[in-house]
């Protein structure tokens, strides 16, 4: 697993100060190898899965080439869906906070066209866009592609799969031949193989190389939270635990900054240790956990390499890594000289995407495990305190307090029992906080395992789709055969108007915002159009989809006759 610092690459001072505030020290592998490739000019082919930092891979080169001087579009992102054209944005916006005179617009569907006709026309070098709202500016003639330097295809399998391969060619004809082509895939299907000798100029095809490794002694769990109740899960893990040896570990400096602090806020001993600490500083820190004068170290990937204690009792990753085989250094922590140990991942959404992917190339077995409940807390205070006060009971000396609680008895009426209870109470009472509820998400053909959009991946070449394609053929039907759990809507445009499925996906998708591969059936007659979704989902797509155009045609969609 080779990386290099950030400080290492030729990147301008903005770039770097804006890199170093957001967290990251070190490039993870997939940016070790792209970025220099990008910024010699060279065509890439990067086979990477969602969360290994390919978006900064792509996103820092495409900033280093803009020309400042130049106000017409230099770089084009083509993303599948606008969820990713929206995270894709915000990354670059992160990435450009220092960096003045770079404009950047996000298209996609679902935004009124007419607000970001209005955006182009302050003269961005940067457009992010999903393919269908890109080909509706292009025939509006709101965008020119004339001057483009480098267009990147982001998750290109996954606007394949959604039926974008044609606006995709339209796309890239529109720009010109010598333009520097990137494209980022977590597959390879026959398909992209295809886009790659079409339009790249000799491409250099990097590939983050996986491990097959496993830690037996290790007890991996995974845990779904929302990211605003990390903390809290983390605070009752260690309690019902009892954890006095652990480390937990964050993607950024930042994170790991924040984490102490709320730790220490919460009374627990906690440390940090990370790229900005002195030497000095980290060695003290190390020796004071080695000690087991702190309980708790918080740490990024890069300095926490030089970690080796014994009996560590618990890792917490708090981020879900980047990589997997951070993942292995990371639970490697612990569960040493044949020890047991254990591991909790925190993940939720799209994050529990990027844990099933870890889980398949570490073979690792990381089973699900519940939230504790404040009951559960309570239930360790109060086994806790029982000890301390068997032991208080057999020391003896307690004439004192003996005396007090008979005063308090004749007060107020109080009995032993009653005072006992009180204080037992008060000895095991936990902050008023909120249950935690676990994430739901709806709309998925998974039965509610609670992984995000990205998880359909793992579900291709099964079912009525075989072969890791989307052949709509397969899918016809009689107009009113509706599946079992779809609605079928009726577009009032078809095969007359240019209509293909593709564009039906495509605007769907991108309007409603459902992933492409929770439609179903699509029938394409002369003048009309059969298209099966979700139930649950008719009511949104119908609604985003009224009045849109298809193919320069403003059409409506709505509820067909199953008759």
């Amino acid at each position: 697993m080779h990386t290099i610092p950030f400080s290492e690459l030729p990147l301008s001072k903005e770039l770097q100060k804006a890199i170093s505030e957001m967290g990251f020290e070190e490039a993870s592998p997939i940016q070790t190898q792209t970025i220099p490739l990008l910024l010699e000019g060279s065509d890439i082919i990067g086979q990477a899965q969602t969360g290994t930092g390919k978006t900064a891979a792509f996103a820092i080169p495409v900033i280093e080439k803009i020309d400042l001087a130049q106000k017409a579009i230099q770089a084009v992102i083509l993303c599948p869906t606008r969820e990713l054209a929206i995270q894709v944005s915000e990354e670059f916006q992160k990435l450009l906070k220092y960096t003045r005179g770079v404009f950047v617009v996000p298209i996609y569907g679902g935004q009124p066209i007419q607000r970001q006709m209005q955006s182009l026309r302050q003269k961005p070098q940067i457009i992010i866009a999903t393919p269908g709202r890109m080909m509706d500016h292009i025939e509006r003639k709101s965008i020119s592609l004339g001057d483009v330097k480098i267009i990147v295809l982001d998750e290109a399998d996954e606007m394949l799969n959604m039926g974008f391969r044609e606006s995709i060619e339209e796309i890239l004809n529109y720009t010109p031949e010598e333009r520097q082509t990137v494209l980022f895939s977590a597959t390879m299907p026959r398909a992209i193989a295809a886009l790659t000798k079409k339009y790249q100029r000799h491409p250099k095809h990097i590939q983050v190389a996986h491990k097959k490794v496993s830690a037996p002694k290790i007890e991996q769990f995974r845990i779904e939270v929302r990211p605003q109740m990390k903390l809290e899960v983390l605070s009752r893990l260690i309690d019902v635990y009892n954890v006095k040896s652990g480390v937990v570990f964050c993607n950024t400096k930042r994170q790991v900054d924040e984490v102490v602090t709320h730790l220490k806020a919460r009374g627990y001993s906690a440390q940090s240790i990370h790229g900005d600490l002195r030497q000095t500083e980290r060695d003290r820190v190390m020796k004071a956990f080695k000690n087991k004068k702190v309980d708790l170290l918080v740490a990024t990937d890069v300095a926490a390499r030089g970690i080796d204690v014994e009996d560590l009792e618990a890792v917490f990753n708090y981020d879900v890594p980047q990589d997997e085989e951070y993942y292995v250094h990371r639970i490697g922590r612990t569960g040493r000289a044949g020890k047991s140990g254990r591991a909790f991942t925190f993940a939720s959404g799209k994050q529990s995407y990027l844990l099933r992917q870890i889980q398949r190339y570490t073979q690792a077995d990381i089973k699900p495990h519940p939230i504790p409940s404040l009951n559960d807390i309570e239930e360790i205070k109060f086994v806790a305190q029982t000890e301390k006060i068997k032991e208080t009971l057999l020391s003896g000396k307690l004439q004192t307090q003996i005396e007090r609680v008979e005063k308090l008895m004749k007060e107020g009426e109080f009995t032993s029992m009653d005072i006992a209870a009180a204080l037992l109470k008060m000895l095991t009472a936990t902050p008023e906080v909120p249950e935690i509820e676990m994430p739901m998400y709806e709309n998925r053909r998974d039965g509610g395992r609670g992984y995000g959009r990205d998880d359909r991946r793992g579900e291709r070449g099964r079912g009525r789709n075989p072969g890791n394609r989307r052949d709509y053929r397969s899918y016809d039907r009689e107009p009113g055969e509706e599946e079992p759990g779809m609605a079928r809507l009726r577009l009032d445009a078809g095969r007359a108007d240019g209509i293909r499925p593709g564009d039906v996906v495509g605007a769907i998708a991108g309007e409603s915002g459902i992933a492409g591969n929770m439609i179903g059936a699509i029938t394409i007659q002369d003048k009309q159009t059969f298209v099966d979704v979700p139930e649950d989902t008719a009511g949104k797509v119908m609604t985003a989809m009224k009045g849109k155009f298809i193919r320069g045609k403003r059409t409506t969609l709505t509820r067909a006759n199953a008759k």
